[in-house]
């Protein structure tokens, strides 16, 4: 991995690893196997999450979206307390160790009482927590480690680490689904989890001293540290705009995920074949993500800039959806997919992630894993019931995917304004830094 990170590195920058003077290139590298450990462990479990859900019956996913927002609600205080009290060493080894050991705790229930509907929710309810948490704290990080500059560089360098972890992780839950058993895909789950731990320690011993320890040394509980991230979001027209921007991507993400559900369940009537149709599913969106990210993300990020980079997968899935509503079928539904995922991954994510370099710590850590957790499930419980309620009163699927067309199109402005918005305050902090090194 630390190789192919090393020759996008060359290929991309001009210099090899080995050849520059500071530590830049060696954190990439290993933020690279972060993402890809991190990645691969999640991957591994996520065929086994949508068939989870799958078992409930895809009419009841509305309840299986709405628990997981009140689980996110519930982990938003928790993390703004920690954020306050402890420094992001800390934060990260005790993140990453506990959802470690809730693998752990799943492999035992799973081992002794098998997939009952009880613990087939609660698994696909924990890990869509999991999921968005672990990655909100990673690109937190990310964006502690790099500045605004060098983000635009490396992000798509890094997130191709973590596409590679997550082509991977389908193969390998495909054959272990295929051929043994739950349990281990568990096991292989928590170990790529630990080895994402183990990355996290080099890169913390490594790190520049620009990285933000920021903690508050106060012993007492307030709710000003327990919602600080919702403080932040509501006082700065920034954090509102991506507030926006994420609520608009997980409105389609939502719409598009419960069409395939009803689509994949009428089509696909055995649980193997499901289990075999989302490994190879996302095997393909990460094969086609990760060759962009090596190829396309620095180059389009610095060519096009980033408030068409945010506009162009909005509106090429307003296109995607308007075919969507003329044949709702499983064909139409897998390209929809591979664009709008794929595209994330390339595109979307990184310039999101982007977003939040020119931000404070607070900003970064708090604000940030409120919008990743809370709103992005908030946004998945609202369009679950809509999606629900419009279908229990005949609308098709075919005609709910057209009504979403505007949705998508609301979705390319607000990011082409945020892209606009970075670059503004980019300038700022340039301008702010250039001052303040003629004083010094």
């Amino acid at each position: 991995m630390s190789i192919l990170v090393s020759m996008g590195i060359k290929n991309f920058f001009g210099f090899t690893p080995t050849q520059s003077k500071d530590k830049t290139p060696r954190l990439v590298a290993w933020s690279a196997l972060y993402f890809f450990c991190l990645l691969c462990s999640y991957f591994i479990l996520r065929p086994l999450r949508d068939e989870m859900g799958i078992l409930n019956g895809a009419v009841n996913m509305q309840w299986l979206f709405t628990g997981t927002f009140v689980a996110m609600l519930a982990v938003v205080p928790i993390f703004g307390f920690l954020a306050s009290r402890y420094s992001v060493d800390k934060i990260l080894l005790y993140a990453y160790g506990f959802c470690i050991s809730n693998i752990l705790i799943f492999y035992l229930l799973f081992t002794i009482q098998g997939p009952s509907k009880g613990i087939a929710a609660t698994f696909f309810i924990w890990l869509s927590v999991f999921n968005l948490f672990v990655v909100s704290l990673f690109w937190s990080f990310m964006a502690d480690l790099f500045g605004s500059l060098a983000s635009k560089k490396y992000f798509g360098i890094i997130a191709a680490g973590g596409s590679l972890g997550a082509l991977v992780g389908p193969v390998i839950a495909n054959v272990v689904g295929r051929y043994f058993s739950i349990g281990l895909l568990l096991l292989l789950a928590a170990f790529f989890l630990l080895m994402a731990l183990c990355c996290i320690h080099f890169i913390l011993k490594h790190r520049p001293e620009k990285v933000s320890d920021y903690k508050d040394d106060a012993k007492t509980v307030t709710l000003k540290k327990l919602f600080g991230g919702i403080r932040q979001v509501v006082r700065s027209p920034y954090l509102l705009g991506i507030v926006g921007f994420v609520l608009l991507y997980t409105s389609i993400s939502t719409v598009l995920y419960f069409e395939q559900a009803h689509i994949v369940e009428q089509e696909l009537p055995e649980s193997a074949d499901r289990i075999d149709y989302f490994s190879k599913l996302d095997f393909t969106i990460n094969a086609i993500a990760i060759f962009g990210q090596f190829f396309l993300t620095a180059k389009l990020i610095q060519k096009i800039g980033l408030p068409l980079v945010l506009t162009s997968i909005p509106l090429l899935m307003a296109i995607g959806l308007f075919f969507l509503g003329q044949n709702a079928t499983l064909p139409i539904i897998v390209v929809l997919m591979v664009l709008h995922r794929s595209g994330n991954f390339m595109l979307l994510r990184p310039g999101r992630e982007i977003l939040f370099t020119v931000t404070g710590f607070e900003e970064k850590y708090k604000a940030k894993n409120f919008i990743d957790t809370a709103v992005y499930r908030g946004g998945d419980a609202l369009v679950g019931w809509i999606f629900a309620g419009v279908s229990a009163i005949g609308w098709s699927l075919g005609f709910i995917a057209f009504m979403t067309v505007p949705l998508s199109i609301l979705w390319g402005l607000v990011g082409f304004r945020l892209g606009k918005s970075q670059l503004e305050k980019e300038n700022a902090l340039t301008l702010k830094d250039k001052m303040y090194e003629k004083h010094v």
